[in-house]
């Protein structure tokens, strides 16, 4: 009988990548799921071999998936494939039934060890065309392209952080549009119930590609990244000023490099700068407005499980840019 897979992925390209390096004989019987929820109601439905699952994603995430699994002792195998890659992830995910882990992007030859150590045979290969996006807007699938890019080295800047301090970075699920400064607030709404914040702004151009990074950390954080960093003594607008340009540097160079190596490309990046201190989010938007005009901005929102702990990376990247970014990853997007 030919073999049944599931994959469940919120991004539609990470779907059809994992599903072109499968075995020739399993492409008969492949089903998608957009969201844990998705391909649990699947599982109920069908009856599946093989499920490739997503860690990040709406509505359930893959965690909850394989608790529903043990659970409903829902009998498939199960493999991750998740751009998550904290230690504590991978634990986690092999204490709840996970048969292995595969970090994002999908590595066919680590996939193919996997199948291998049940006696499955190596996937072929196969070609389709890529797919050319002319048009100006970022219609549905480019916005899929963006988000799940930003997925992988948003994944590698956790799995960092993470290690730095010894912790389990909560990911965000990345928020992608193209936007006017003057809907810049709206896409930092979830920042406005904090009363003040800190901001750093770093600049990066390579490649045709150019941009700002911002990243906006709560002042209720300062205390516990302190204490996660070991920092000794009163915090003072000096030493909160040093943690919060430490959180930047982690955050924004770990992105900025995931991002360049999948479009193969490199960016320089230019001094940070401070945007202000203790301040409400639109106030220090407000002041800077005019450092952006229209722009694709890629929001995500940071947290650390068991701490008070939240933050902002806004990347916001020039129109012309944009045209720059969807000729280095058509290729990505195949039939």
């Amino acid at each position: 009988m030919t073999t049944a897979v599931l994959i469940c992925d919120d991004s539609n390209m990470a779907r059809k990548q994992l599903a072109r390096i499968l075995p020739q004989d399993w492409q008969e019987r492949v089903h998608f799921a957009g969201h844990g929820a998705d391909a649990l109601a699947t599982l109920e439905k069908e009856s599946i071999d093989w499920l490739f699952l997503d860690l990040n994603m709406p509505i359930m995430d893959g965690y909850q998936v394989l608790a529903e699994l043990k659970k409903r002792q829902l009998s498939v195998n199960v493999v991750v494939v998740s751009g998550d890659v904290q230690p504590e992830a991978y634990q986690r995910v092999m204490e709840l039934g996970a048969l292995d882990f595969i970090r994002k992007p999908v590595d066919a030859a680590k996939l193919q060890v996997i199948l291998q150590s049940v006696s499955l045979r190596q996937p072929d290969k196969t070609s389709a065309q890529s797919k050319r996006i002319t048009d100006t807007e970022l219609n549905a699938e480019m916005r899929d392209v963006f988000q799940e890019i930003t997925n992988v080295a948003m994944g590698q800047a956790g799995d960092l952080l993470a290690r730095l301090l010894n912790v389990f970075v909560k990911l965000p699920i990345p928020n992608v549009n193209v936007i006017e400064v003057s809907e810049l607030h709206m896409a930092l709404a979830s920042v406005e119930q904090h009363s003040s914040t800190s901001a750093v702004c770093q600049g990066f151009i390579g490649g045709g590609v150019a941009g700002e990074a911002l990243l906006i950390l709560t002042d209720s954080s300062f205390k516990d990244i302190a204490s996660l960093l070991n920092f000794q003594g009163d915090l003072t607008p000096s030493t909160e000023l040093e943690l919060l340009m430490d959180v930047a540097n982690i955050l924004i160079g770990a992105v900025l490099k995931g991002i360049a190596e999948q479009l193969d490309m490199s960016f320089s990046q230019g001094h940070p700068v401070v945007l202000g201190q203790h301040a409400p989010v639109s106030e220090l938007i407000k002041a800077n407005a005019r450092r952006w005009r229209k722009t694709l901005a890629i929001e995500l929102s940071y947290g650390i499980e068991n701490y008070n702990i939240n933050c902002d990376l806004l990347l916001l990247f020039t129109e012309d840019s944009v045209k720059t970014m969807k000729q280095k990853v058509a290729f990505l997007l195949e039939e």
